[in-house]
């Protein structure tokens, strides 16, 4: 395997006028020396690879830089073909940037920031294909809300409740209440938008994660790993990034809020967006996930592995809550000044 691997990176590394002398292996990535300096080798599904070259040109040709680059082949090609794949080459950064922890996210969130504001542009929608997105969302929780509530009631007629029942008949309340408030979330996003026959769309990262987020040797951060990307509204890099950062035990995340409103003082939400936001962040999809996946089992098997997973997913719950509950305070305090 390490021939095989040594024989195509030498082949590849001709489209660059490069030759090989070693290379170490970093999982998805490989890091070539060669007769002309240090680099590395990222090889990806060609279906992702021709989105996220397109991408990233973009956002050079926008302005924005603080992406790792790609090098061009002799040929002019950003990436090698081969077969299914499709590979590129970058520099290797040395990431040797050394800084506290929330210092290093404040960069990130600034520079994601600012990479959707150098990309934004306005895409059409019609008012027909919005409202066929709010009908079909408010539907599918409806119908989830309306299974919770059923499954409780049946649960509560039991003589005896297994560990698992307990648990969610003790979460209940919160998640319903989780559910109410997305439900009508959606329903505010929808009576603010339902006029407008535009959305703000960016070029996204797809992957957000401080380890996506590496120093050149002059200290400035780069994104990396963009194959992911897509245009996109902007909450499609916020909230998955949120949502990781809360999946832990339960804790007042007010470092995240921070966060939030850092992203939001560079790409400030429109009124319609912050609603959808708030909506899509509070969604308790997979607290839902495990109820259903619960009600389908046959027998006792797994009670505890069902009740571990349960309690993971209602710490994110209650983490989530916290900001929420944050964010529309700060809302509220904002308005106040406004109006005085």
């Amino acid at each position: 395997m390490l021939r095989k691997d040594q024989n195509w990176l030498s082949e590849f590394l001709r489209n660059y006028q490069l030759e090989l002398e070693f290379y170490e292996d970093f999982g998805k990535v490989k890091k070539v020396y060669t007769d002309n300096g240090v680099f590395a080798v990222k090889t990806i599904p060609a279906k992702k690879g021709f989105d996220f070259i397109k991408n990233v040109q973009t956002l050079y040709q926008n302005g924005y830089n603080r992406i790792v680059p790609i090098f061009p082949a002799i040929d002019g090609r950003y990436g090698v073909l081969n077969q299914d794949k499709i590979s590129y080459l970058m520099p290797w950064l040395p990431n040797e940037h050394v800084e506290e922890r929330a210092e290093r996210h404040q960069q990130m969130i600034r520079e994601l920031a600012r990479m959707h504001t150098l990309s934004v542009k306005d895409v059409a929608i019609t008012k027909e294909e919005r409202e066929e997105h709010y009908e079909r969302t408010v539907k599918e929780w409806e119908e989830q809300k309306e299974f919770i509530r059923e499954m409780v009631t049946t649960i509560e007629n039991k003589w005896y409740m297994s560990p698992f029942e307990q648990l969610f008949c003790l979460c209940f309340y919160d998640l319903s209440q989780a559910l109410t408030y997305s439900l009508n979330k959606m329903k505010d996003w929808f009576e603010v938008t339902k006029e407008e026959e535009k959305v703000r769309s960016v070029v996204t990262h797809g992957n957000v994660s401080i380890q996506h987020f590496l120093y050149s040797e002059n200290g400035y951060g780069h994104f990396i790993n963009f194959e992911q990307t897509k245009t996109a509204p902007a909450y499609f890099d916020l909230l998955p990034f949120v949502v990781k950062q809360l999946k832990t035990y339960p804790i007042q995340g007010e470092e995240i809020v921070e966060w939030i409103y850092l992203y939001l003082k560079y790409f400030p939400f429109k009124e319609g967006e912050m609603k959808l936001f708030l909506s899509y962040l509070a969604y308790p999809a997979s607290c839902i996930k495990v109820v259903e996946q619960y009600s389908r089992k046959k027998g006792k098997q797994d009670e505890i592995q069902f009740c571990r997973k349960f309690q993971r997913q209602y710490w994110l719950l209650k983490n989530i809550e916290y900001i929420i509950m944050r964010m529309e305070q700060i809302e509220e305090s904002k308005k106040k000044k406004e109006e005085s």
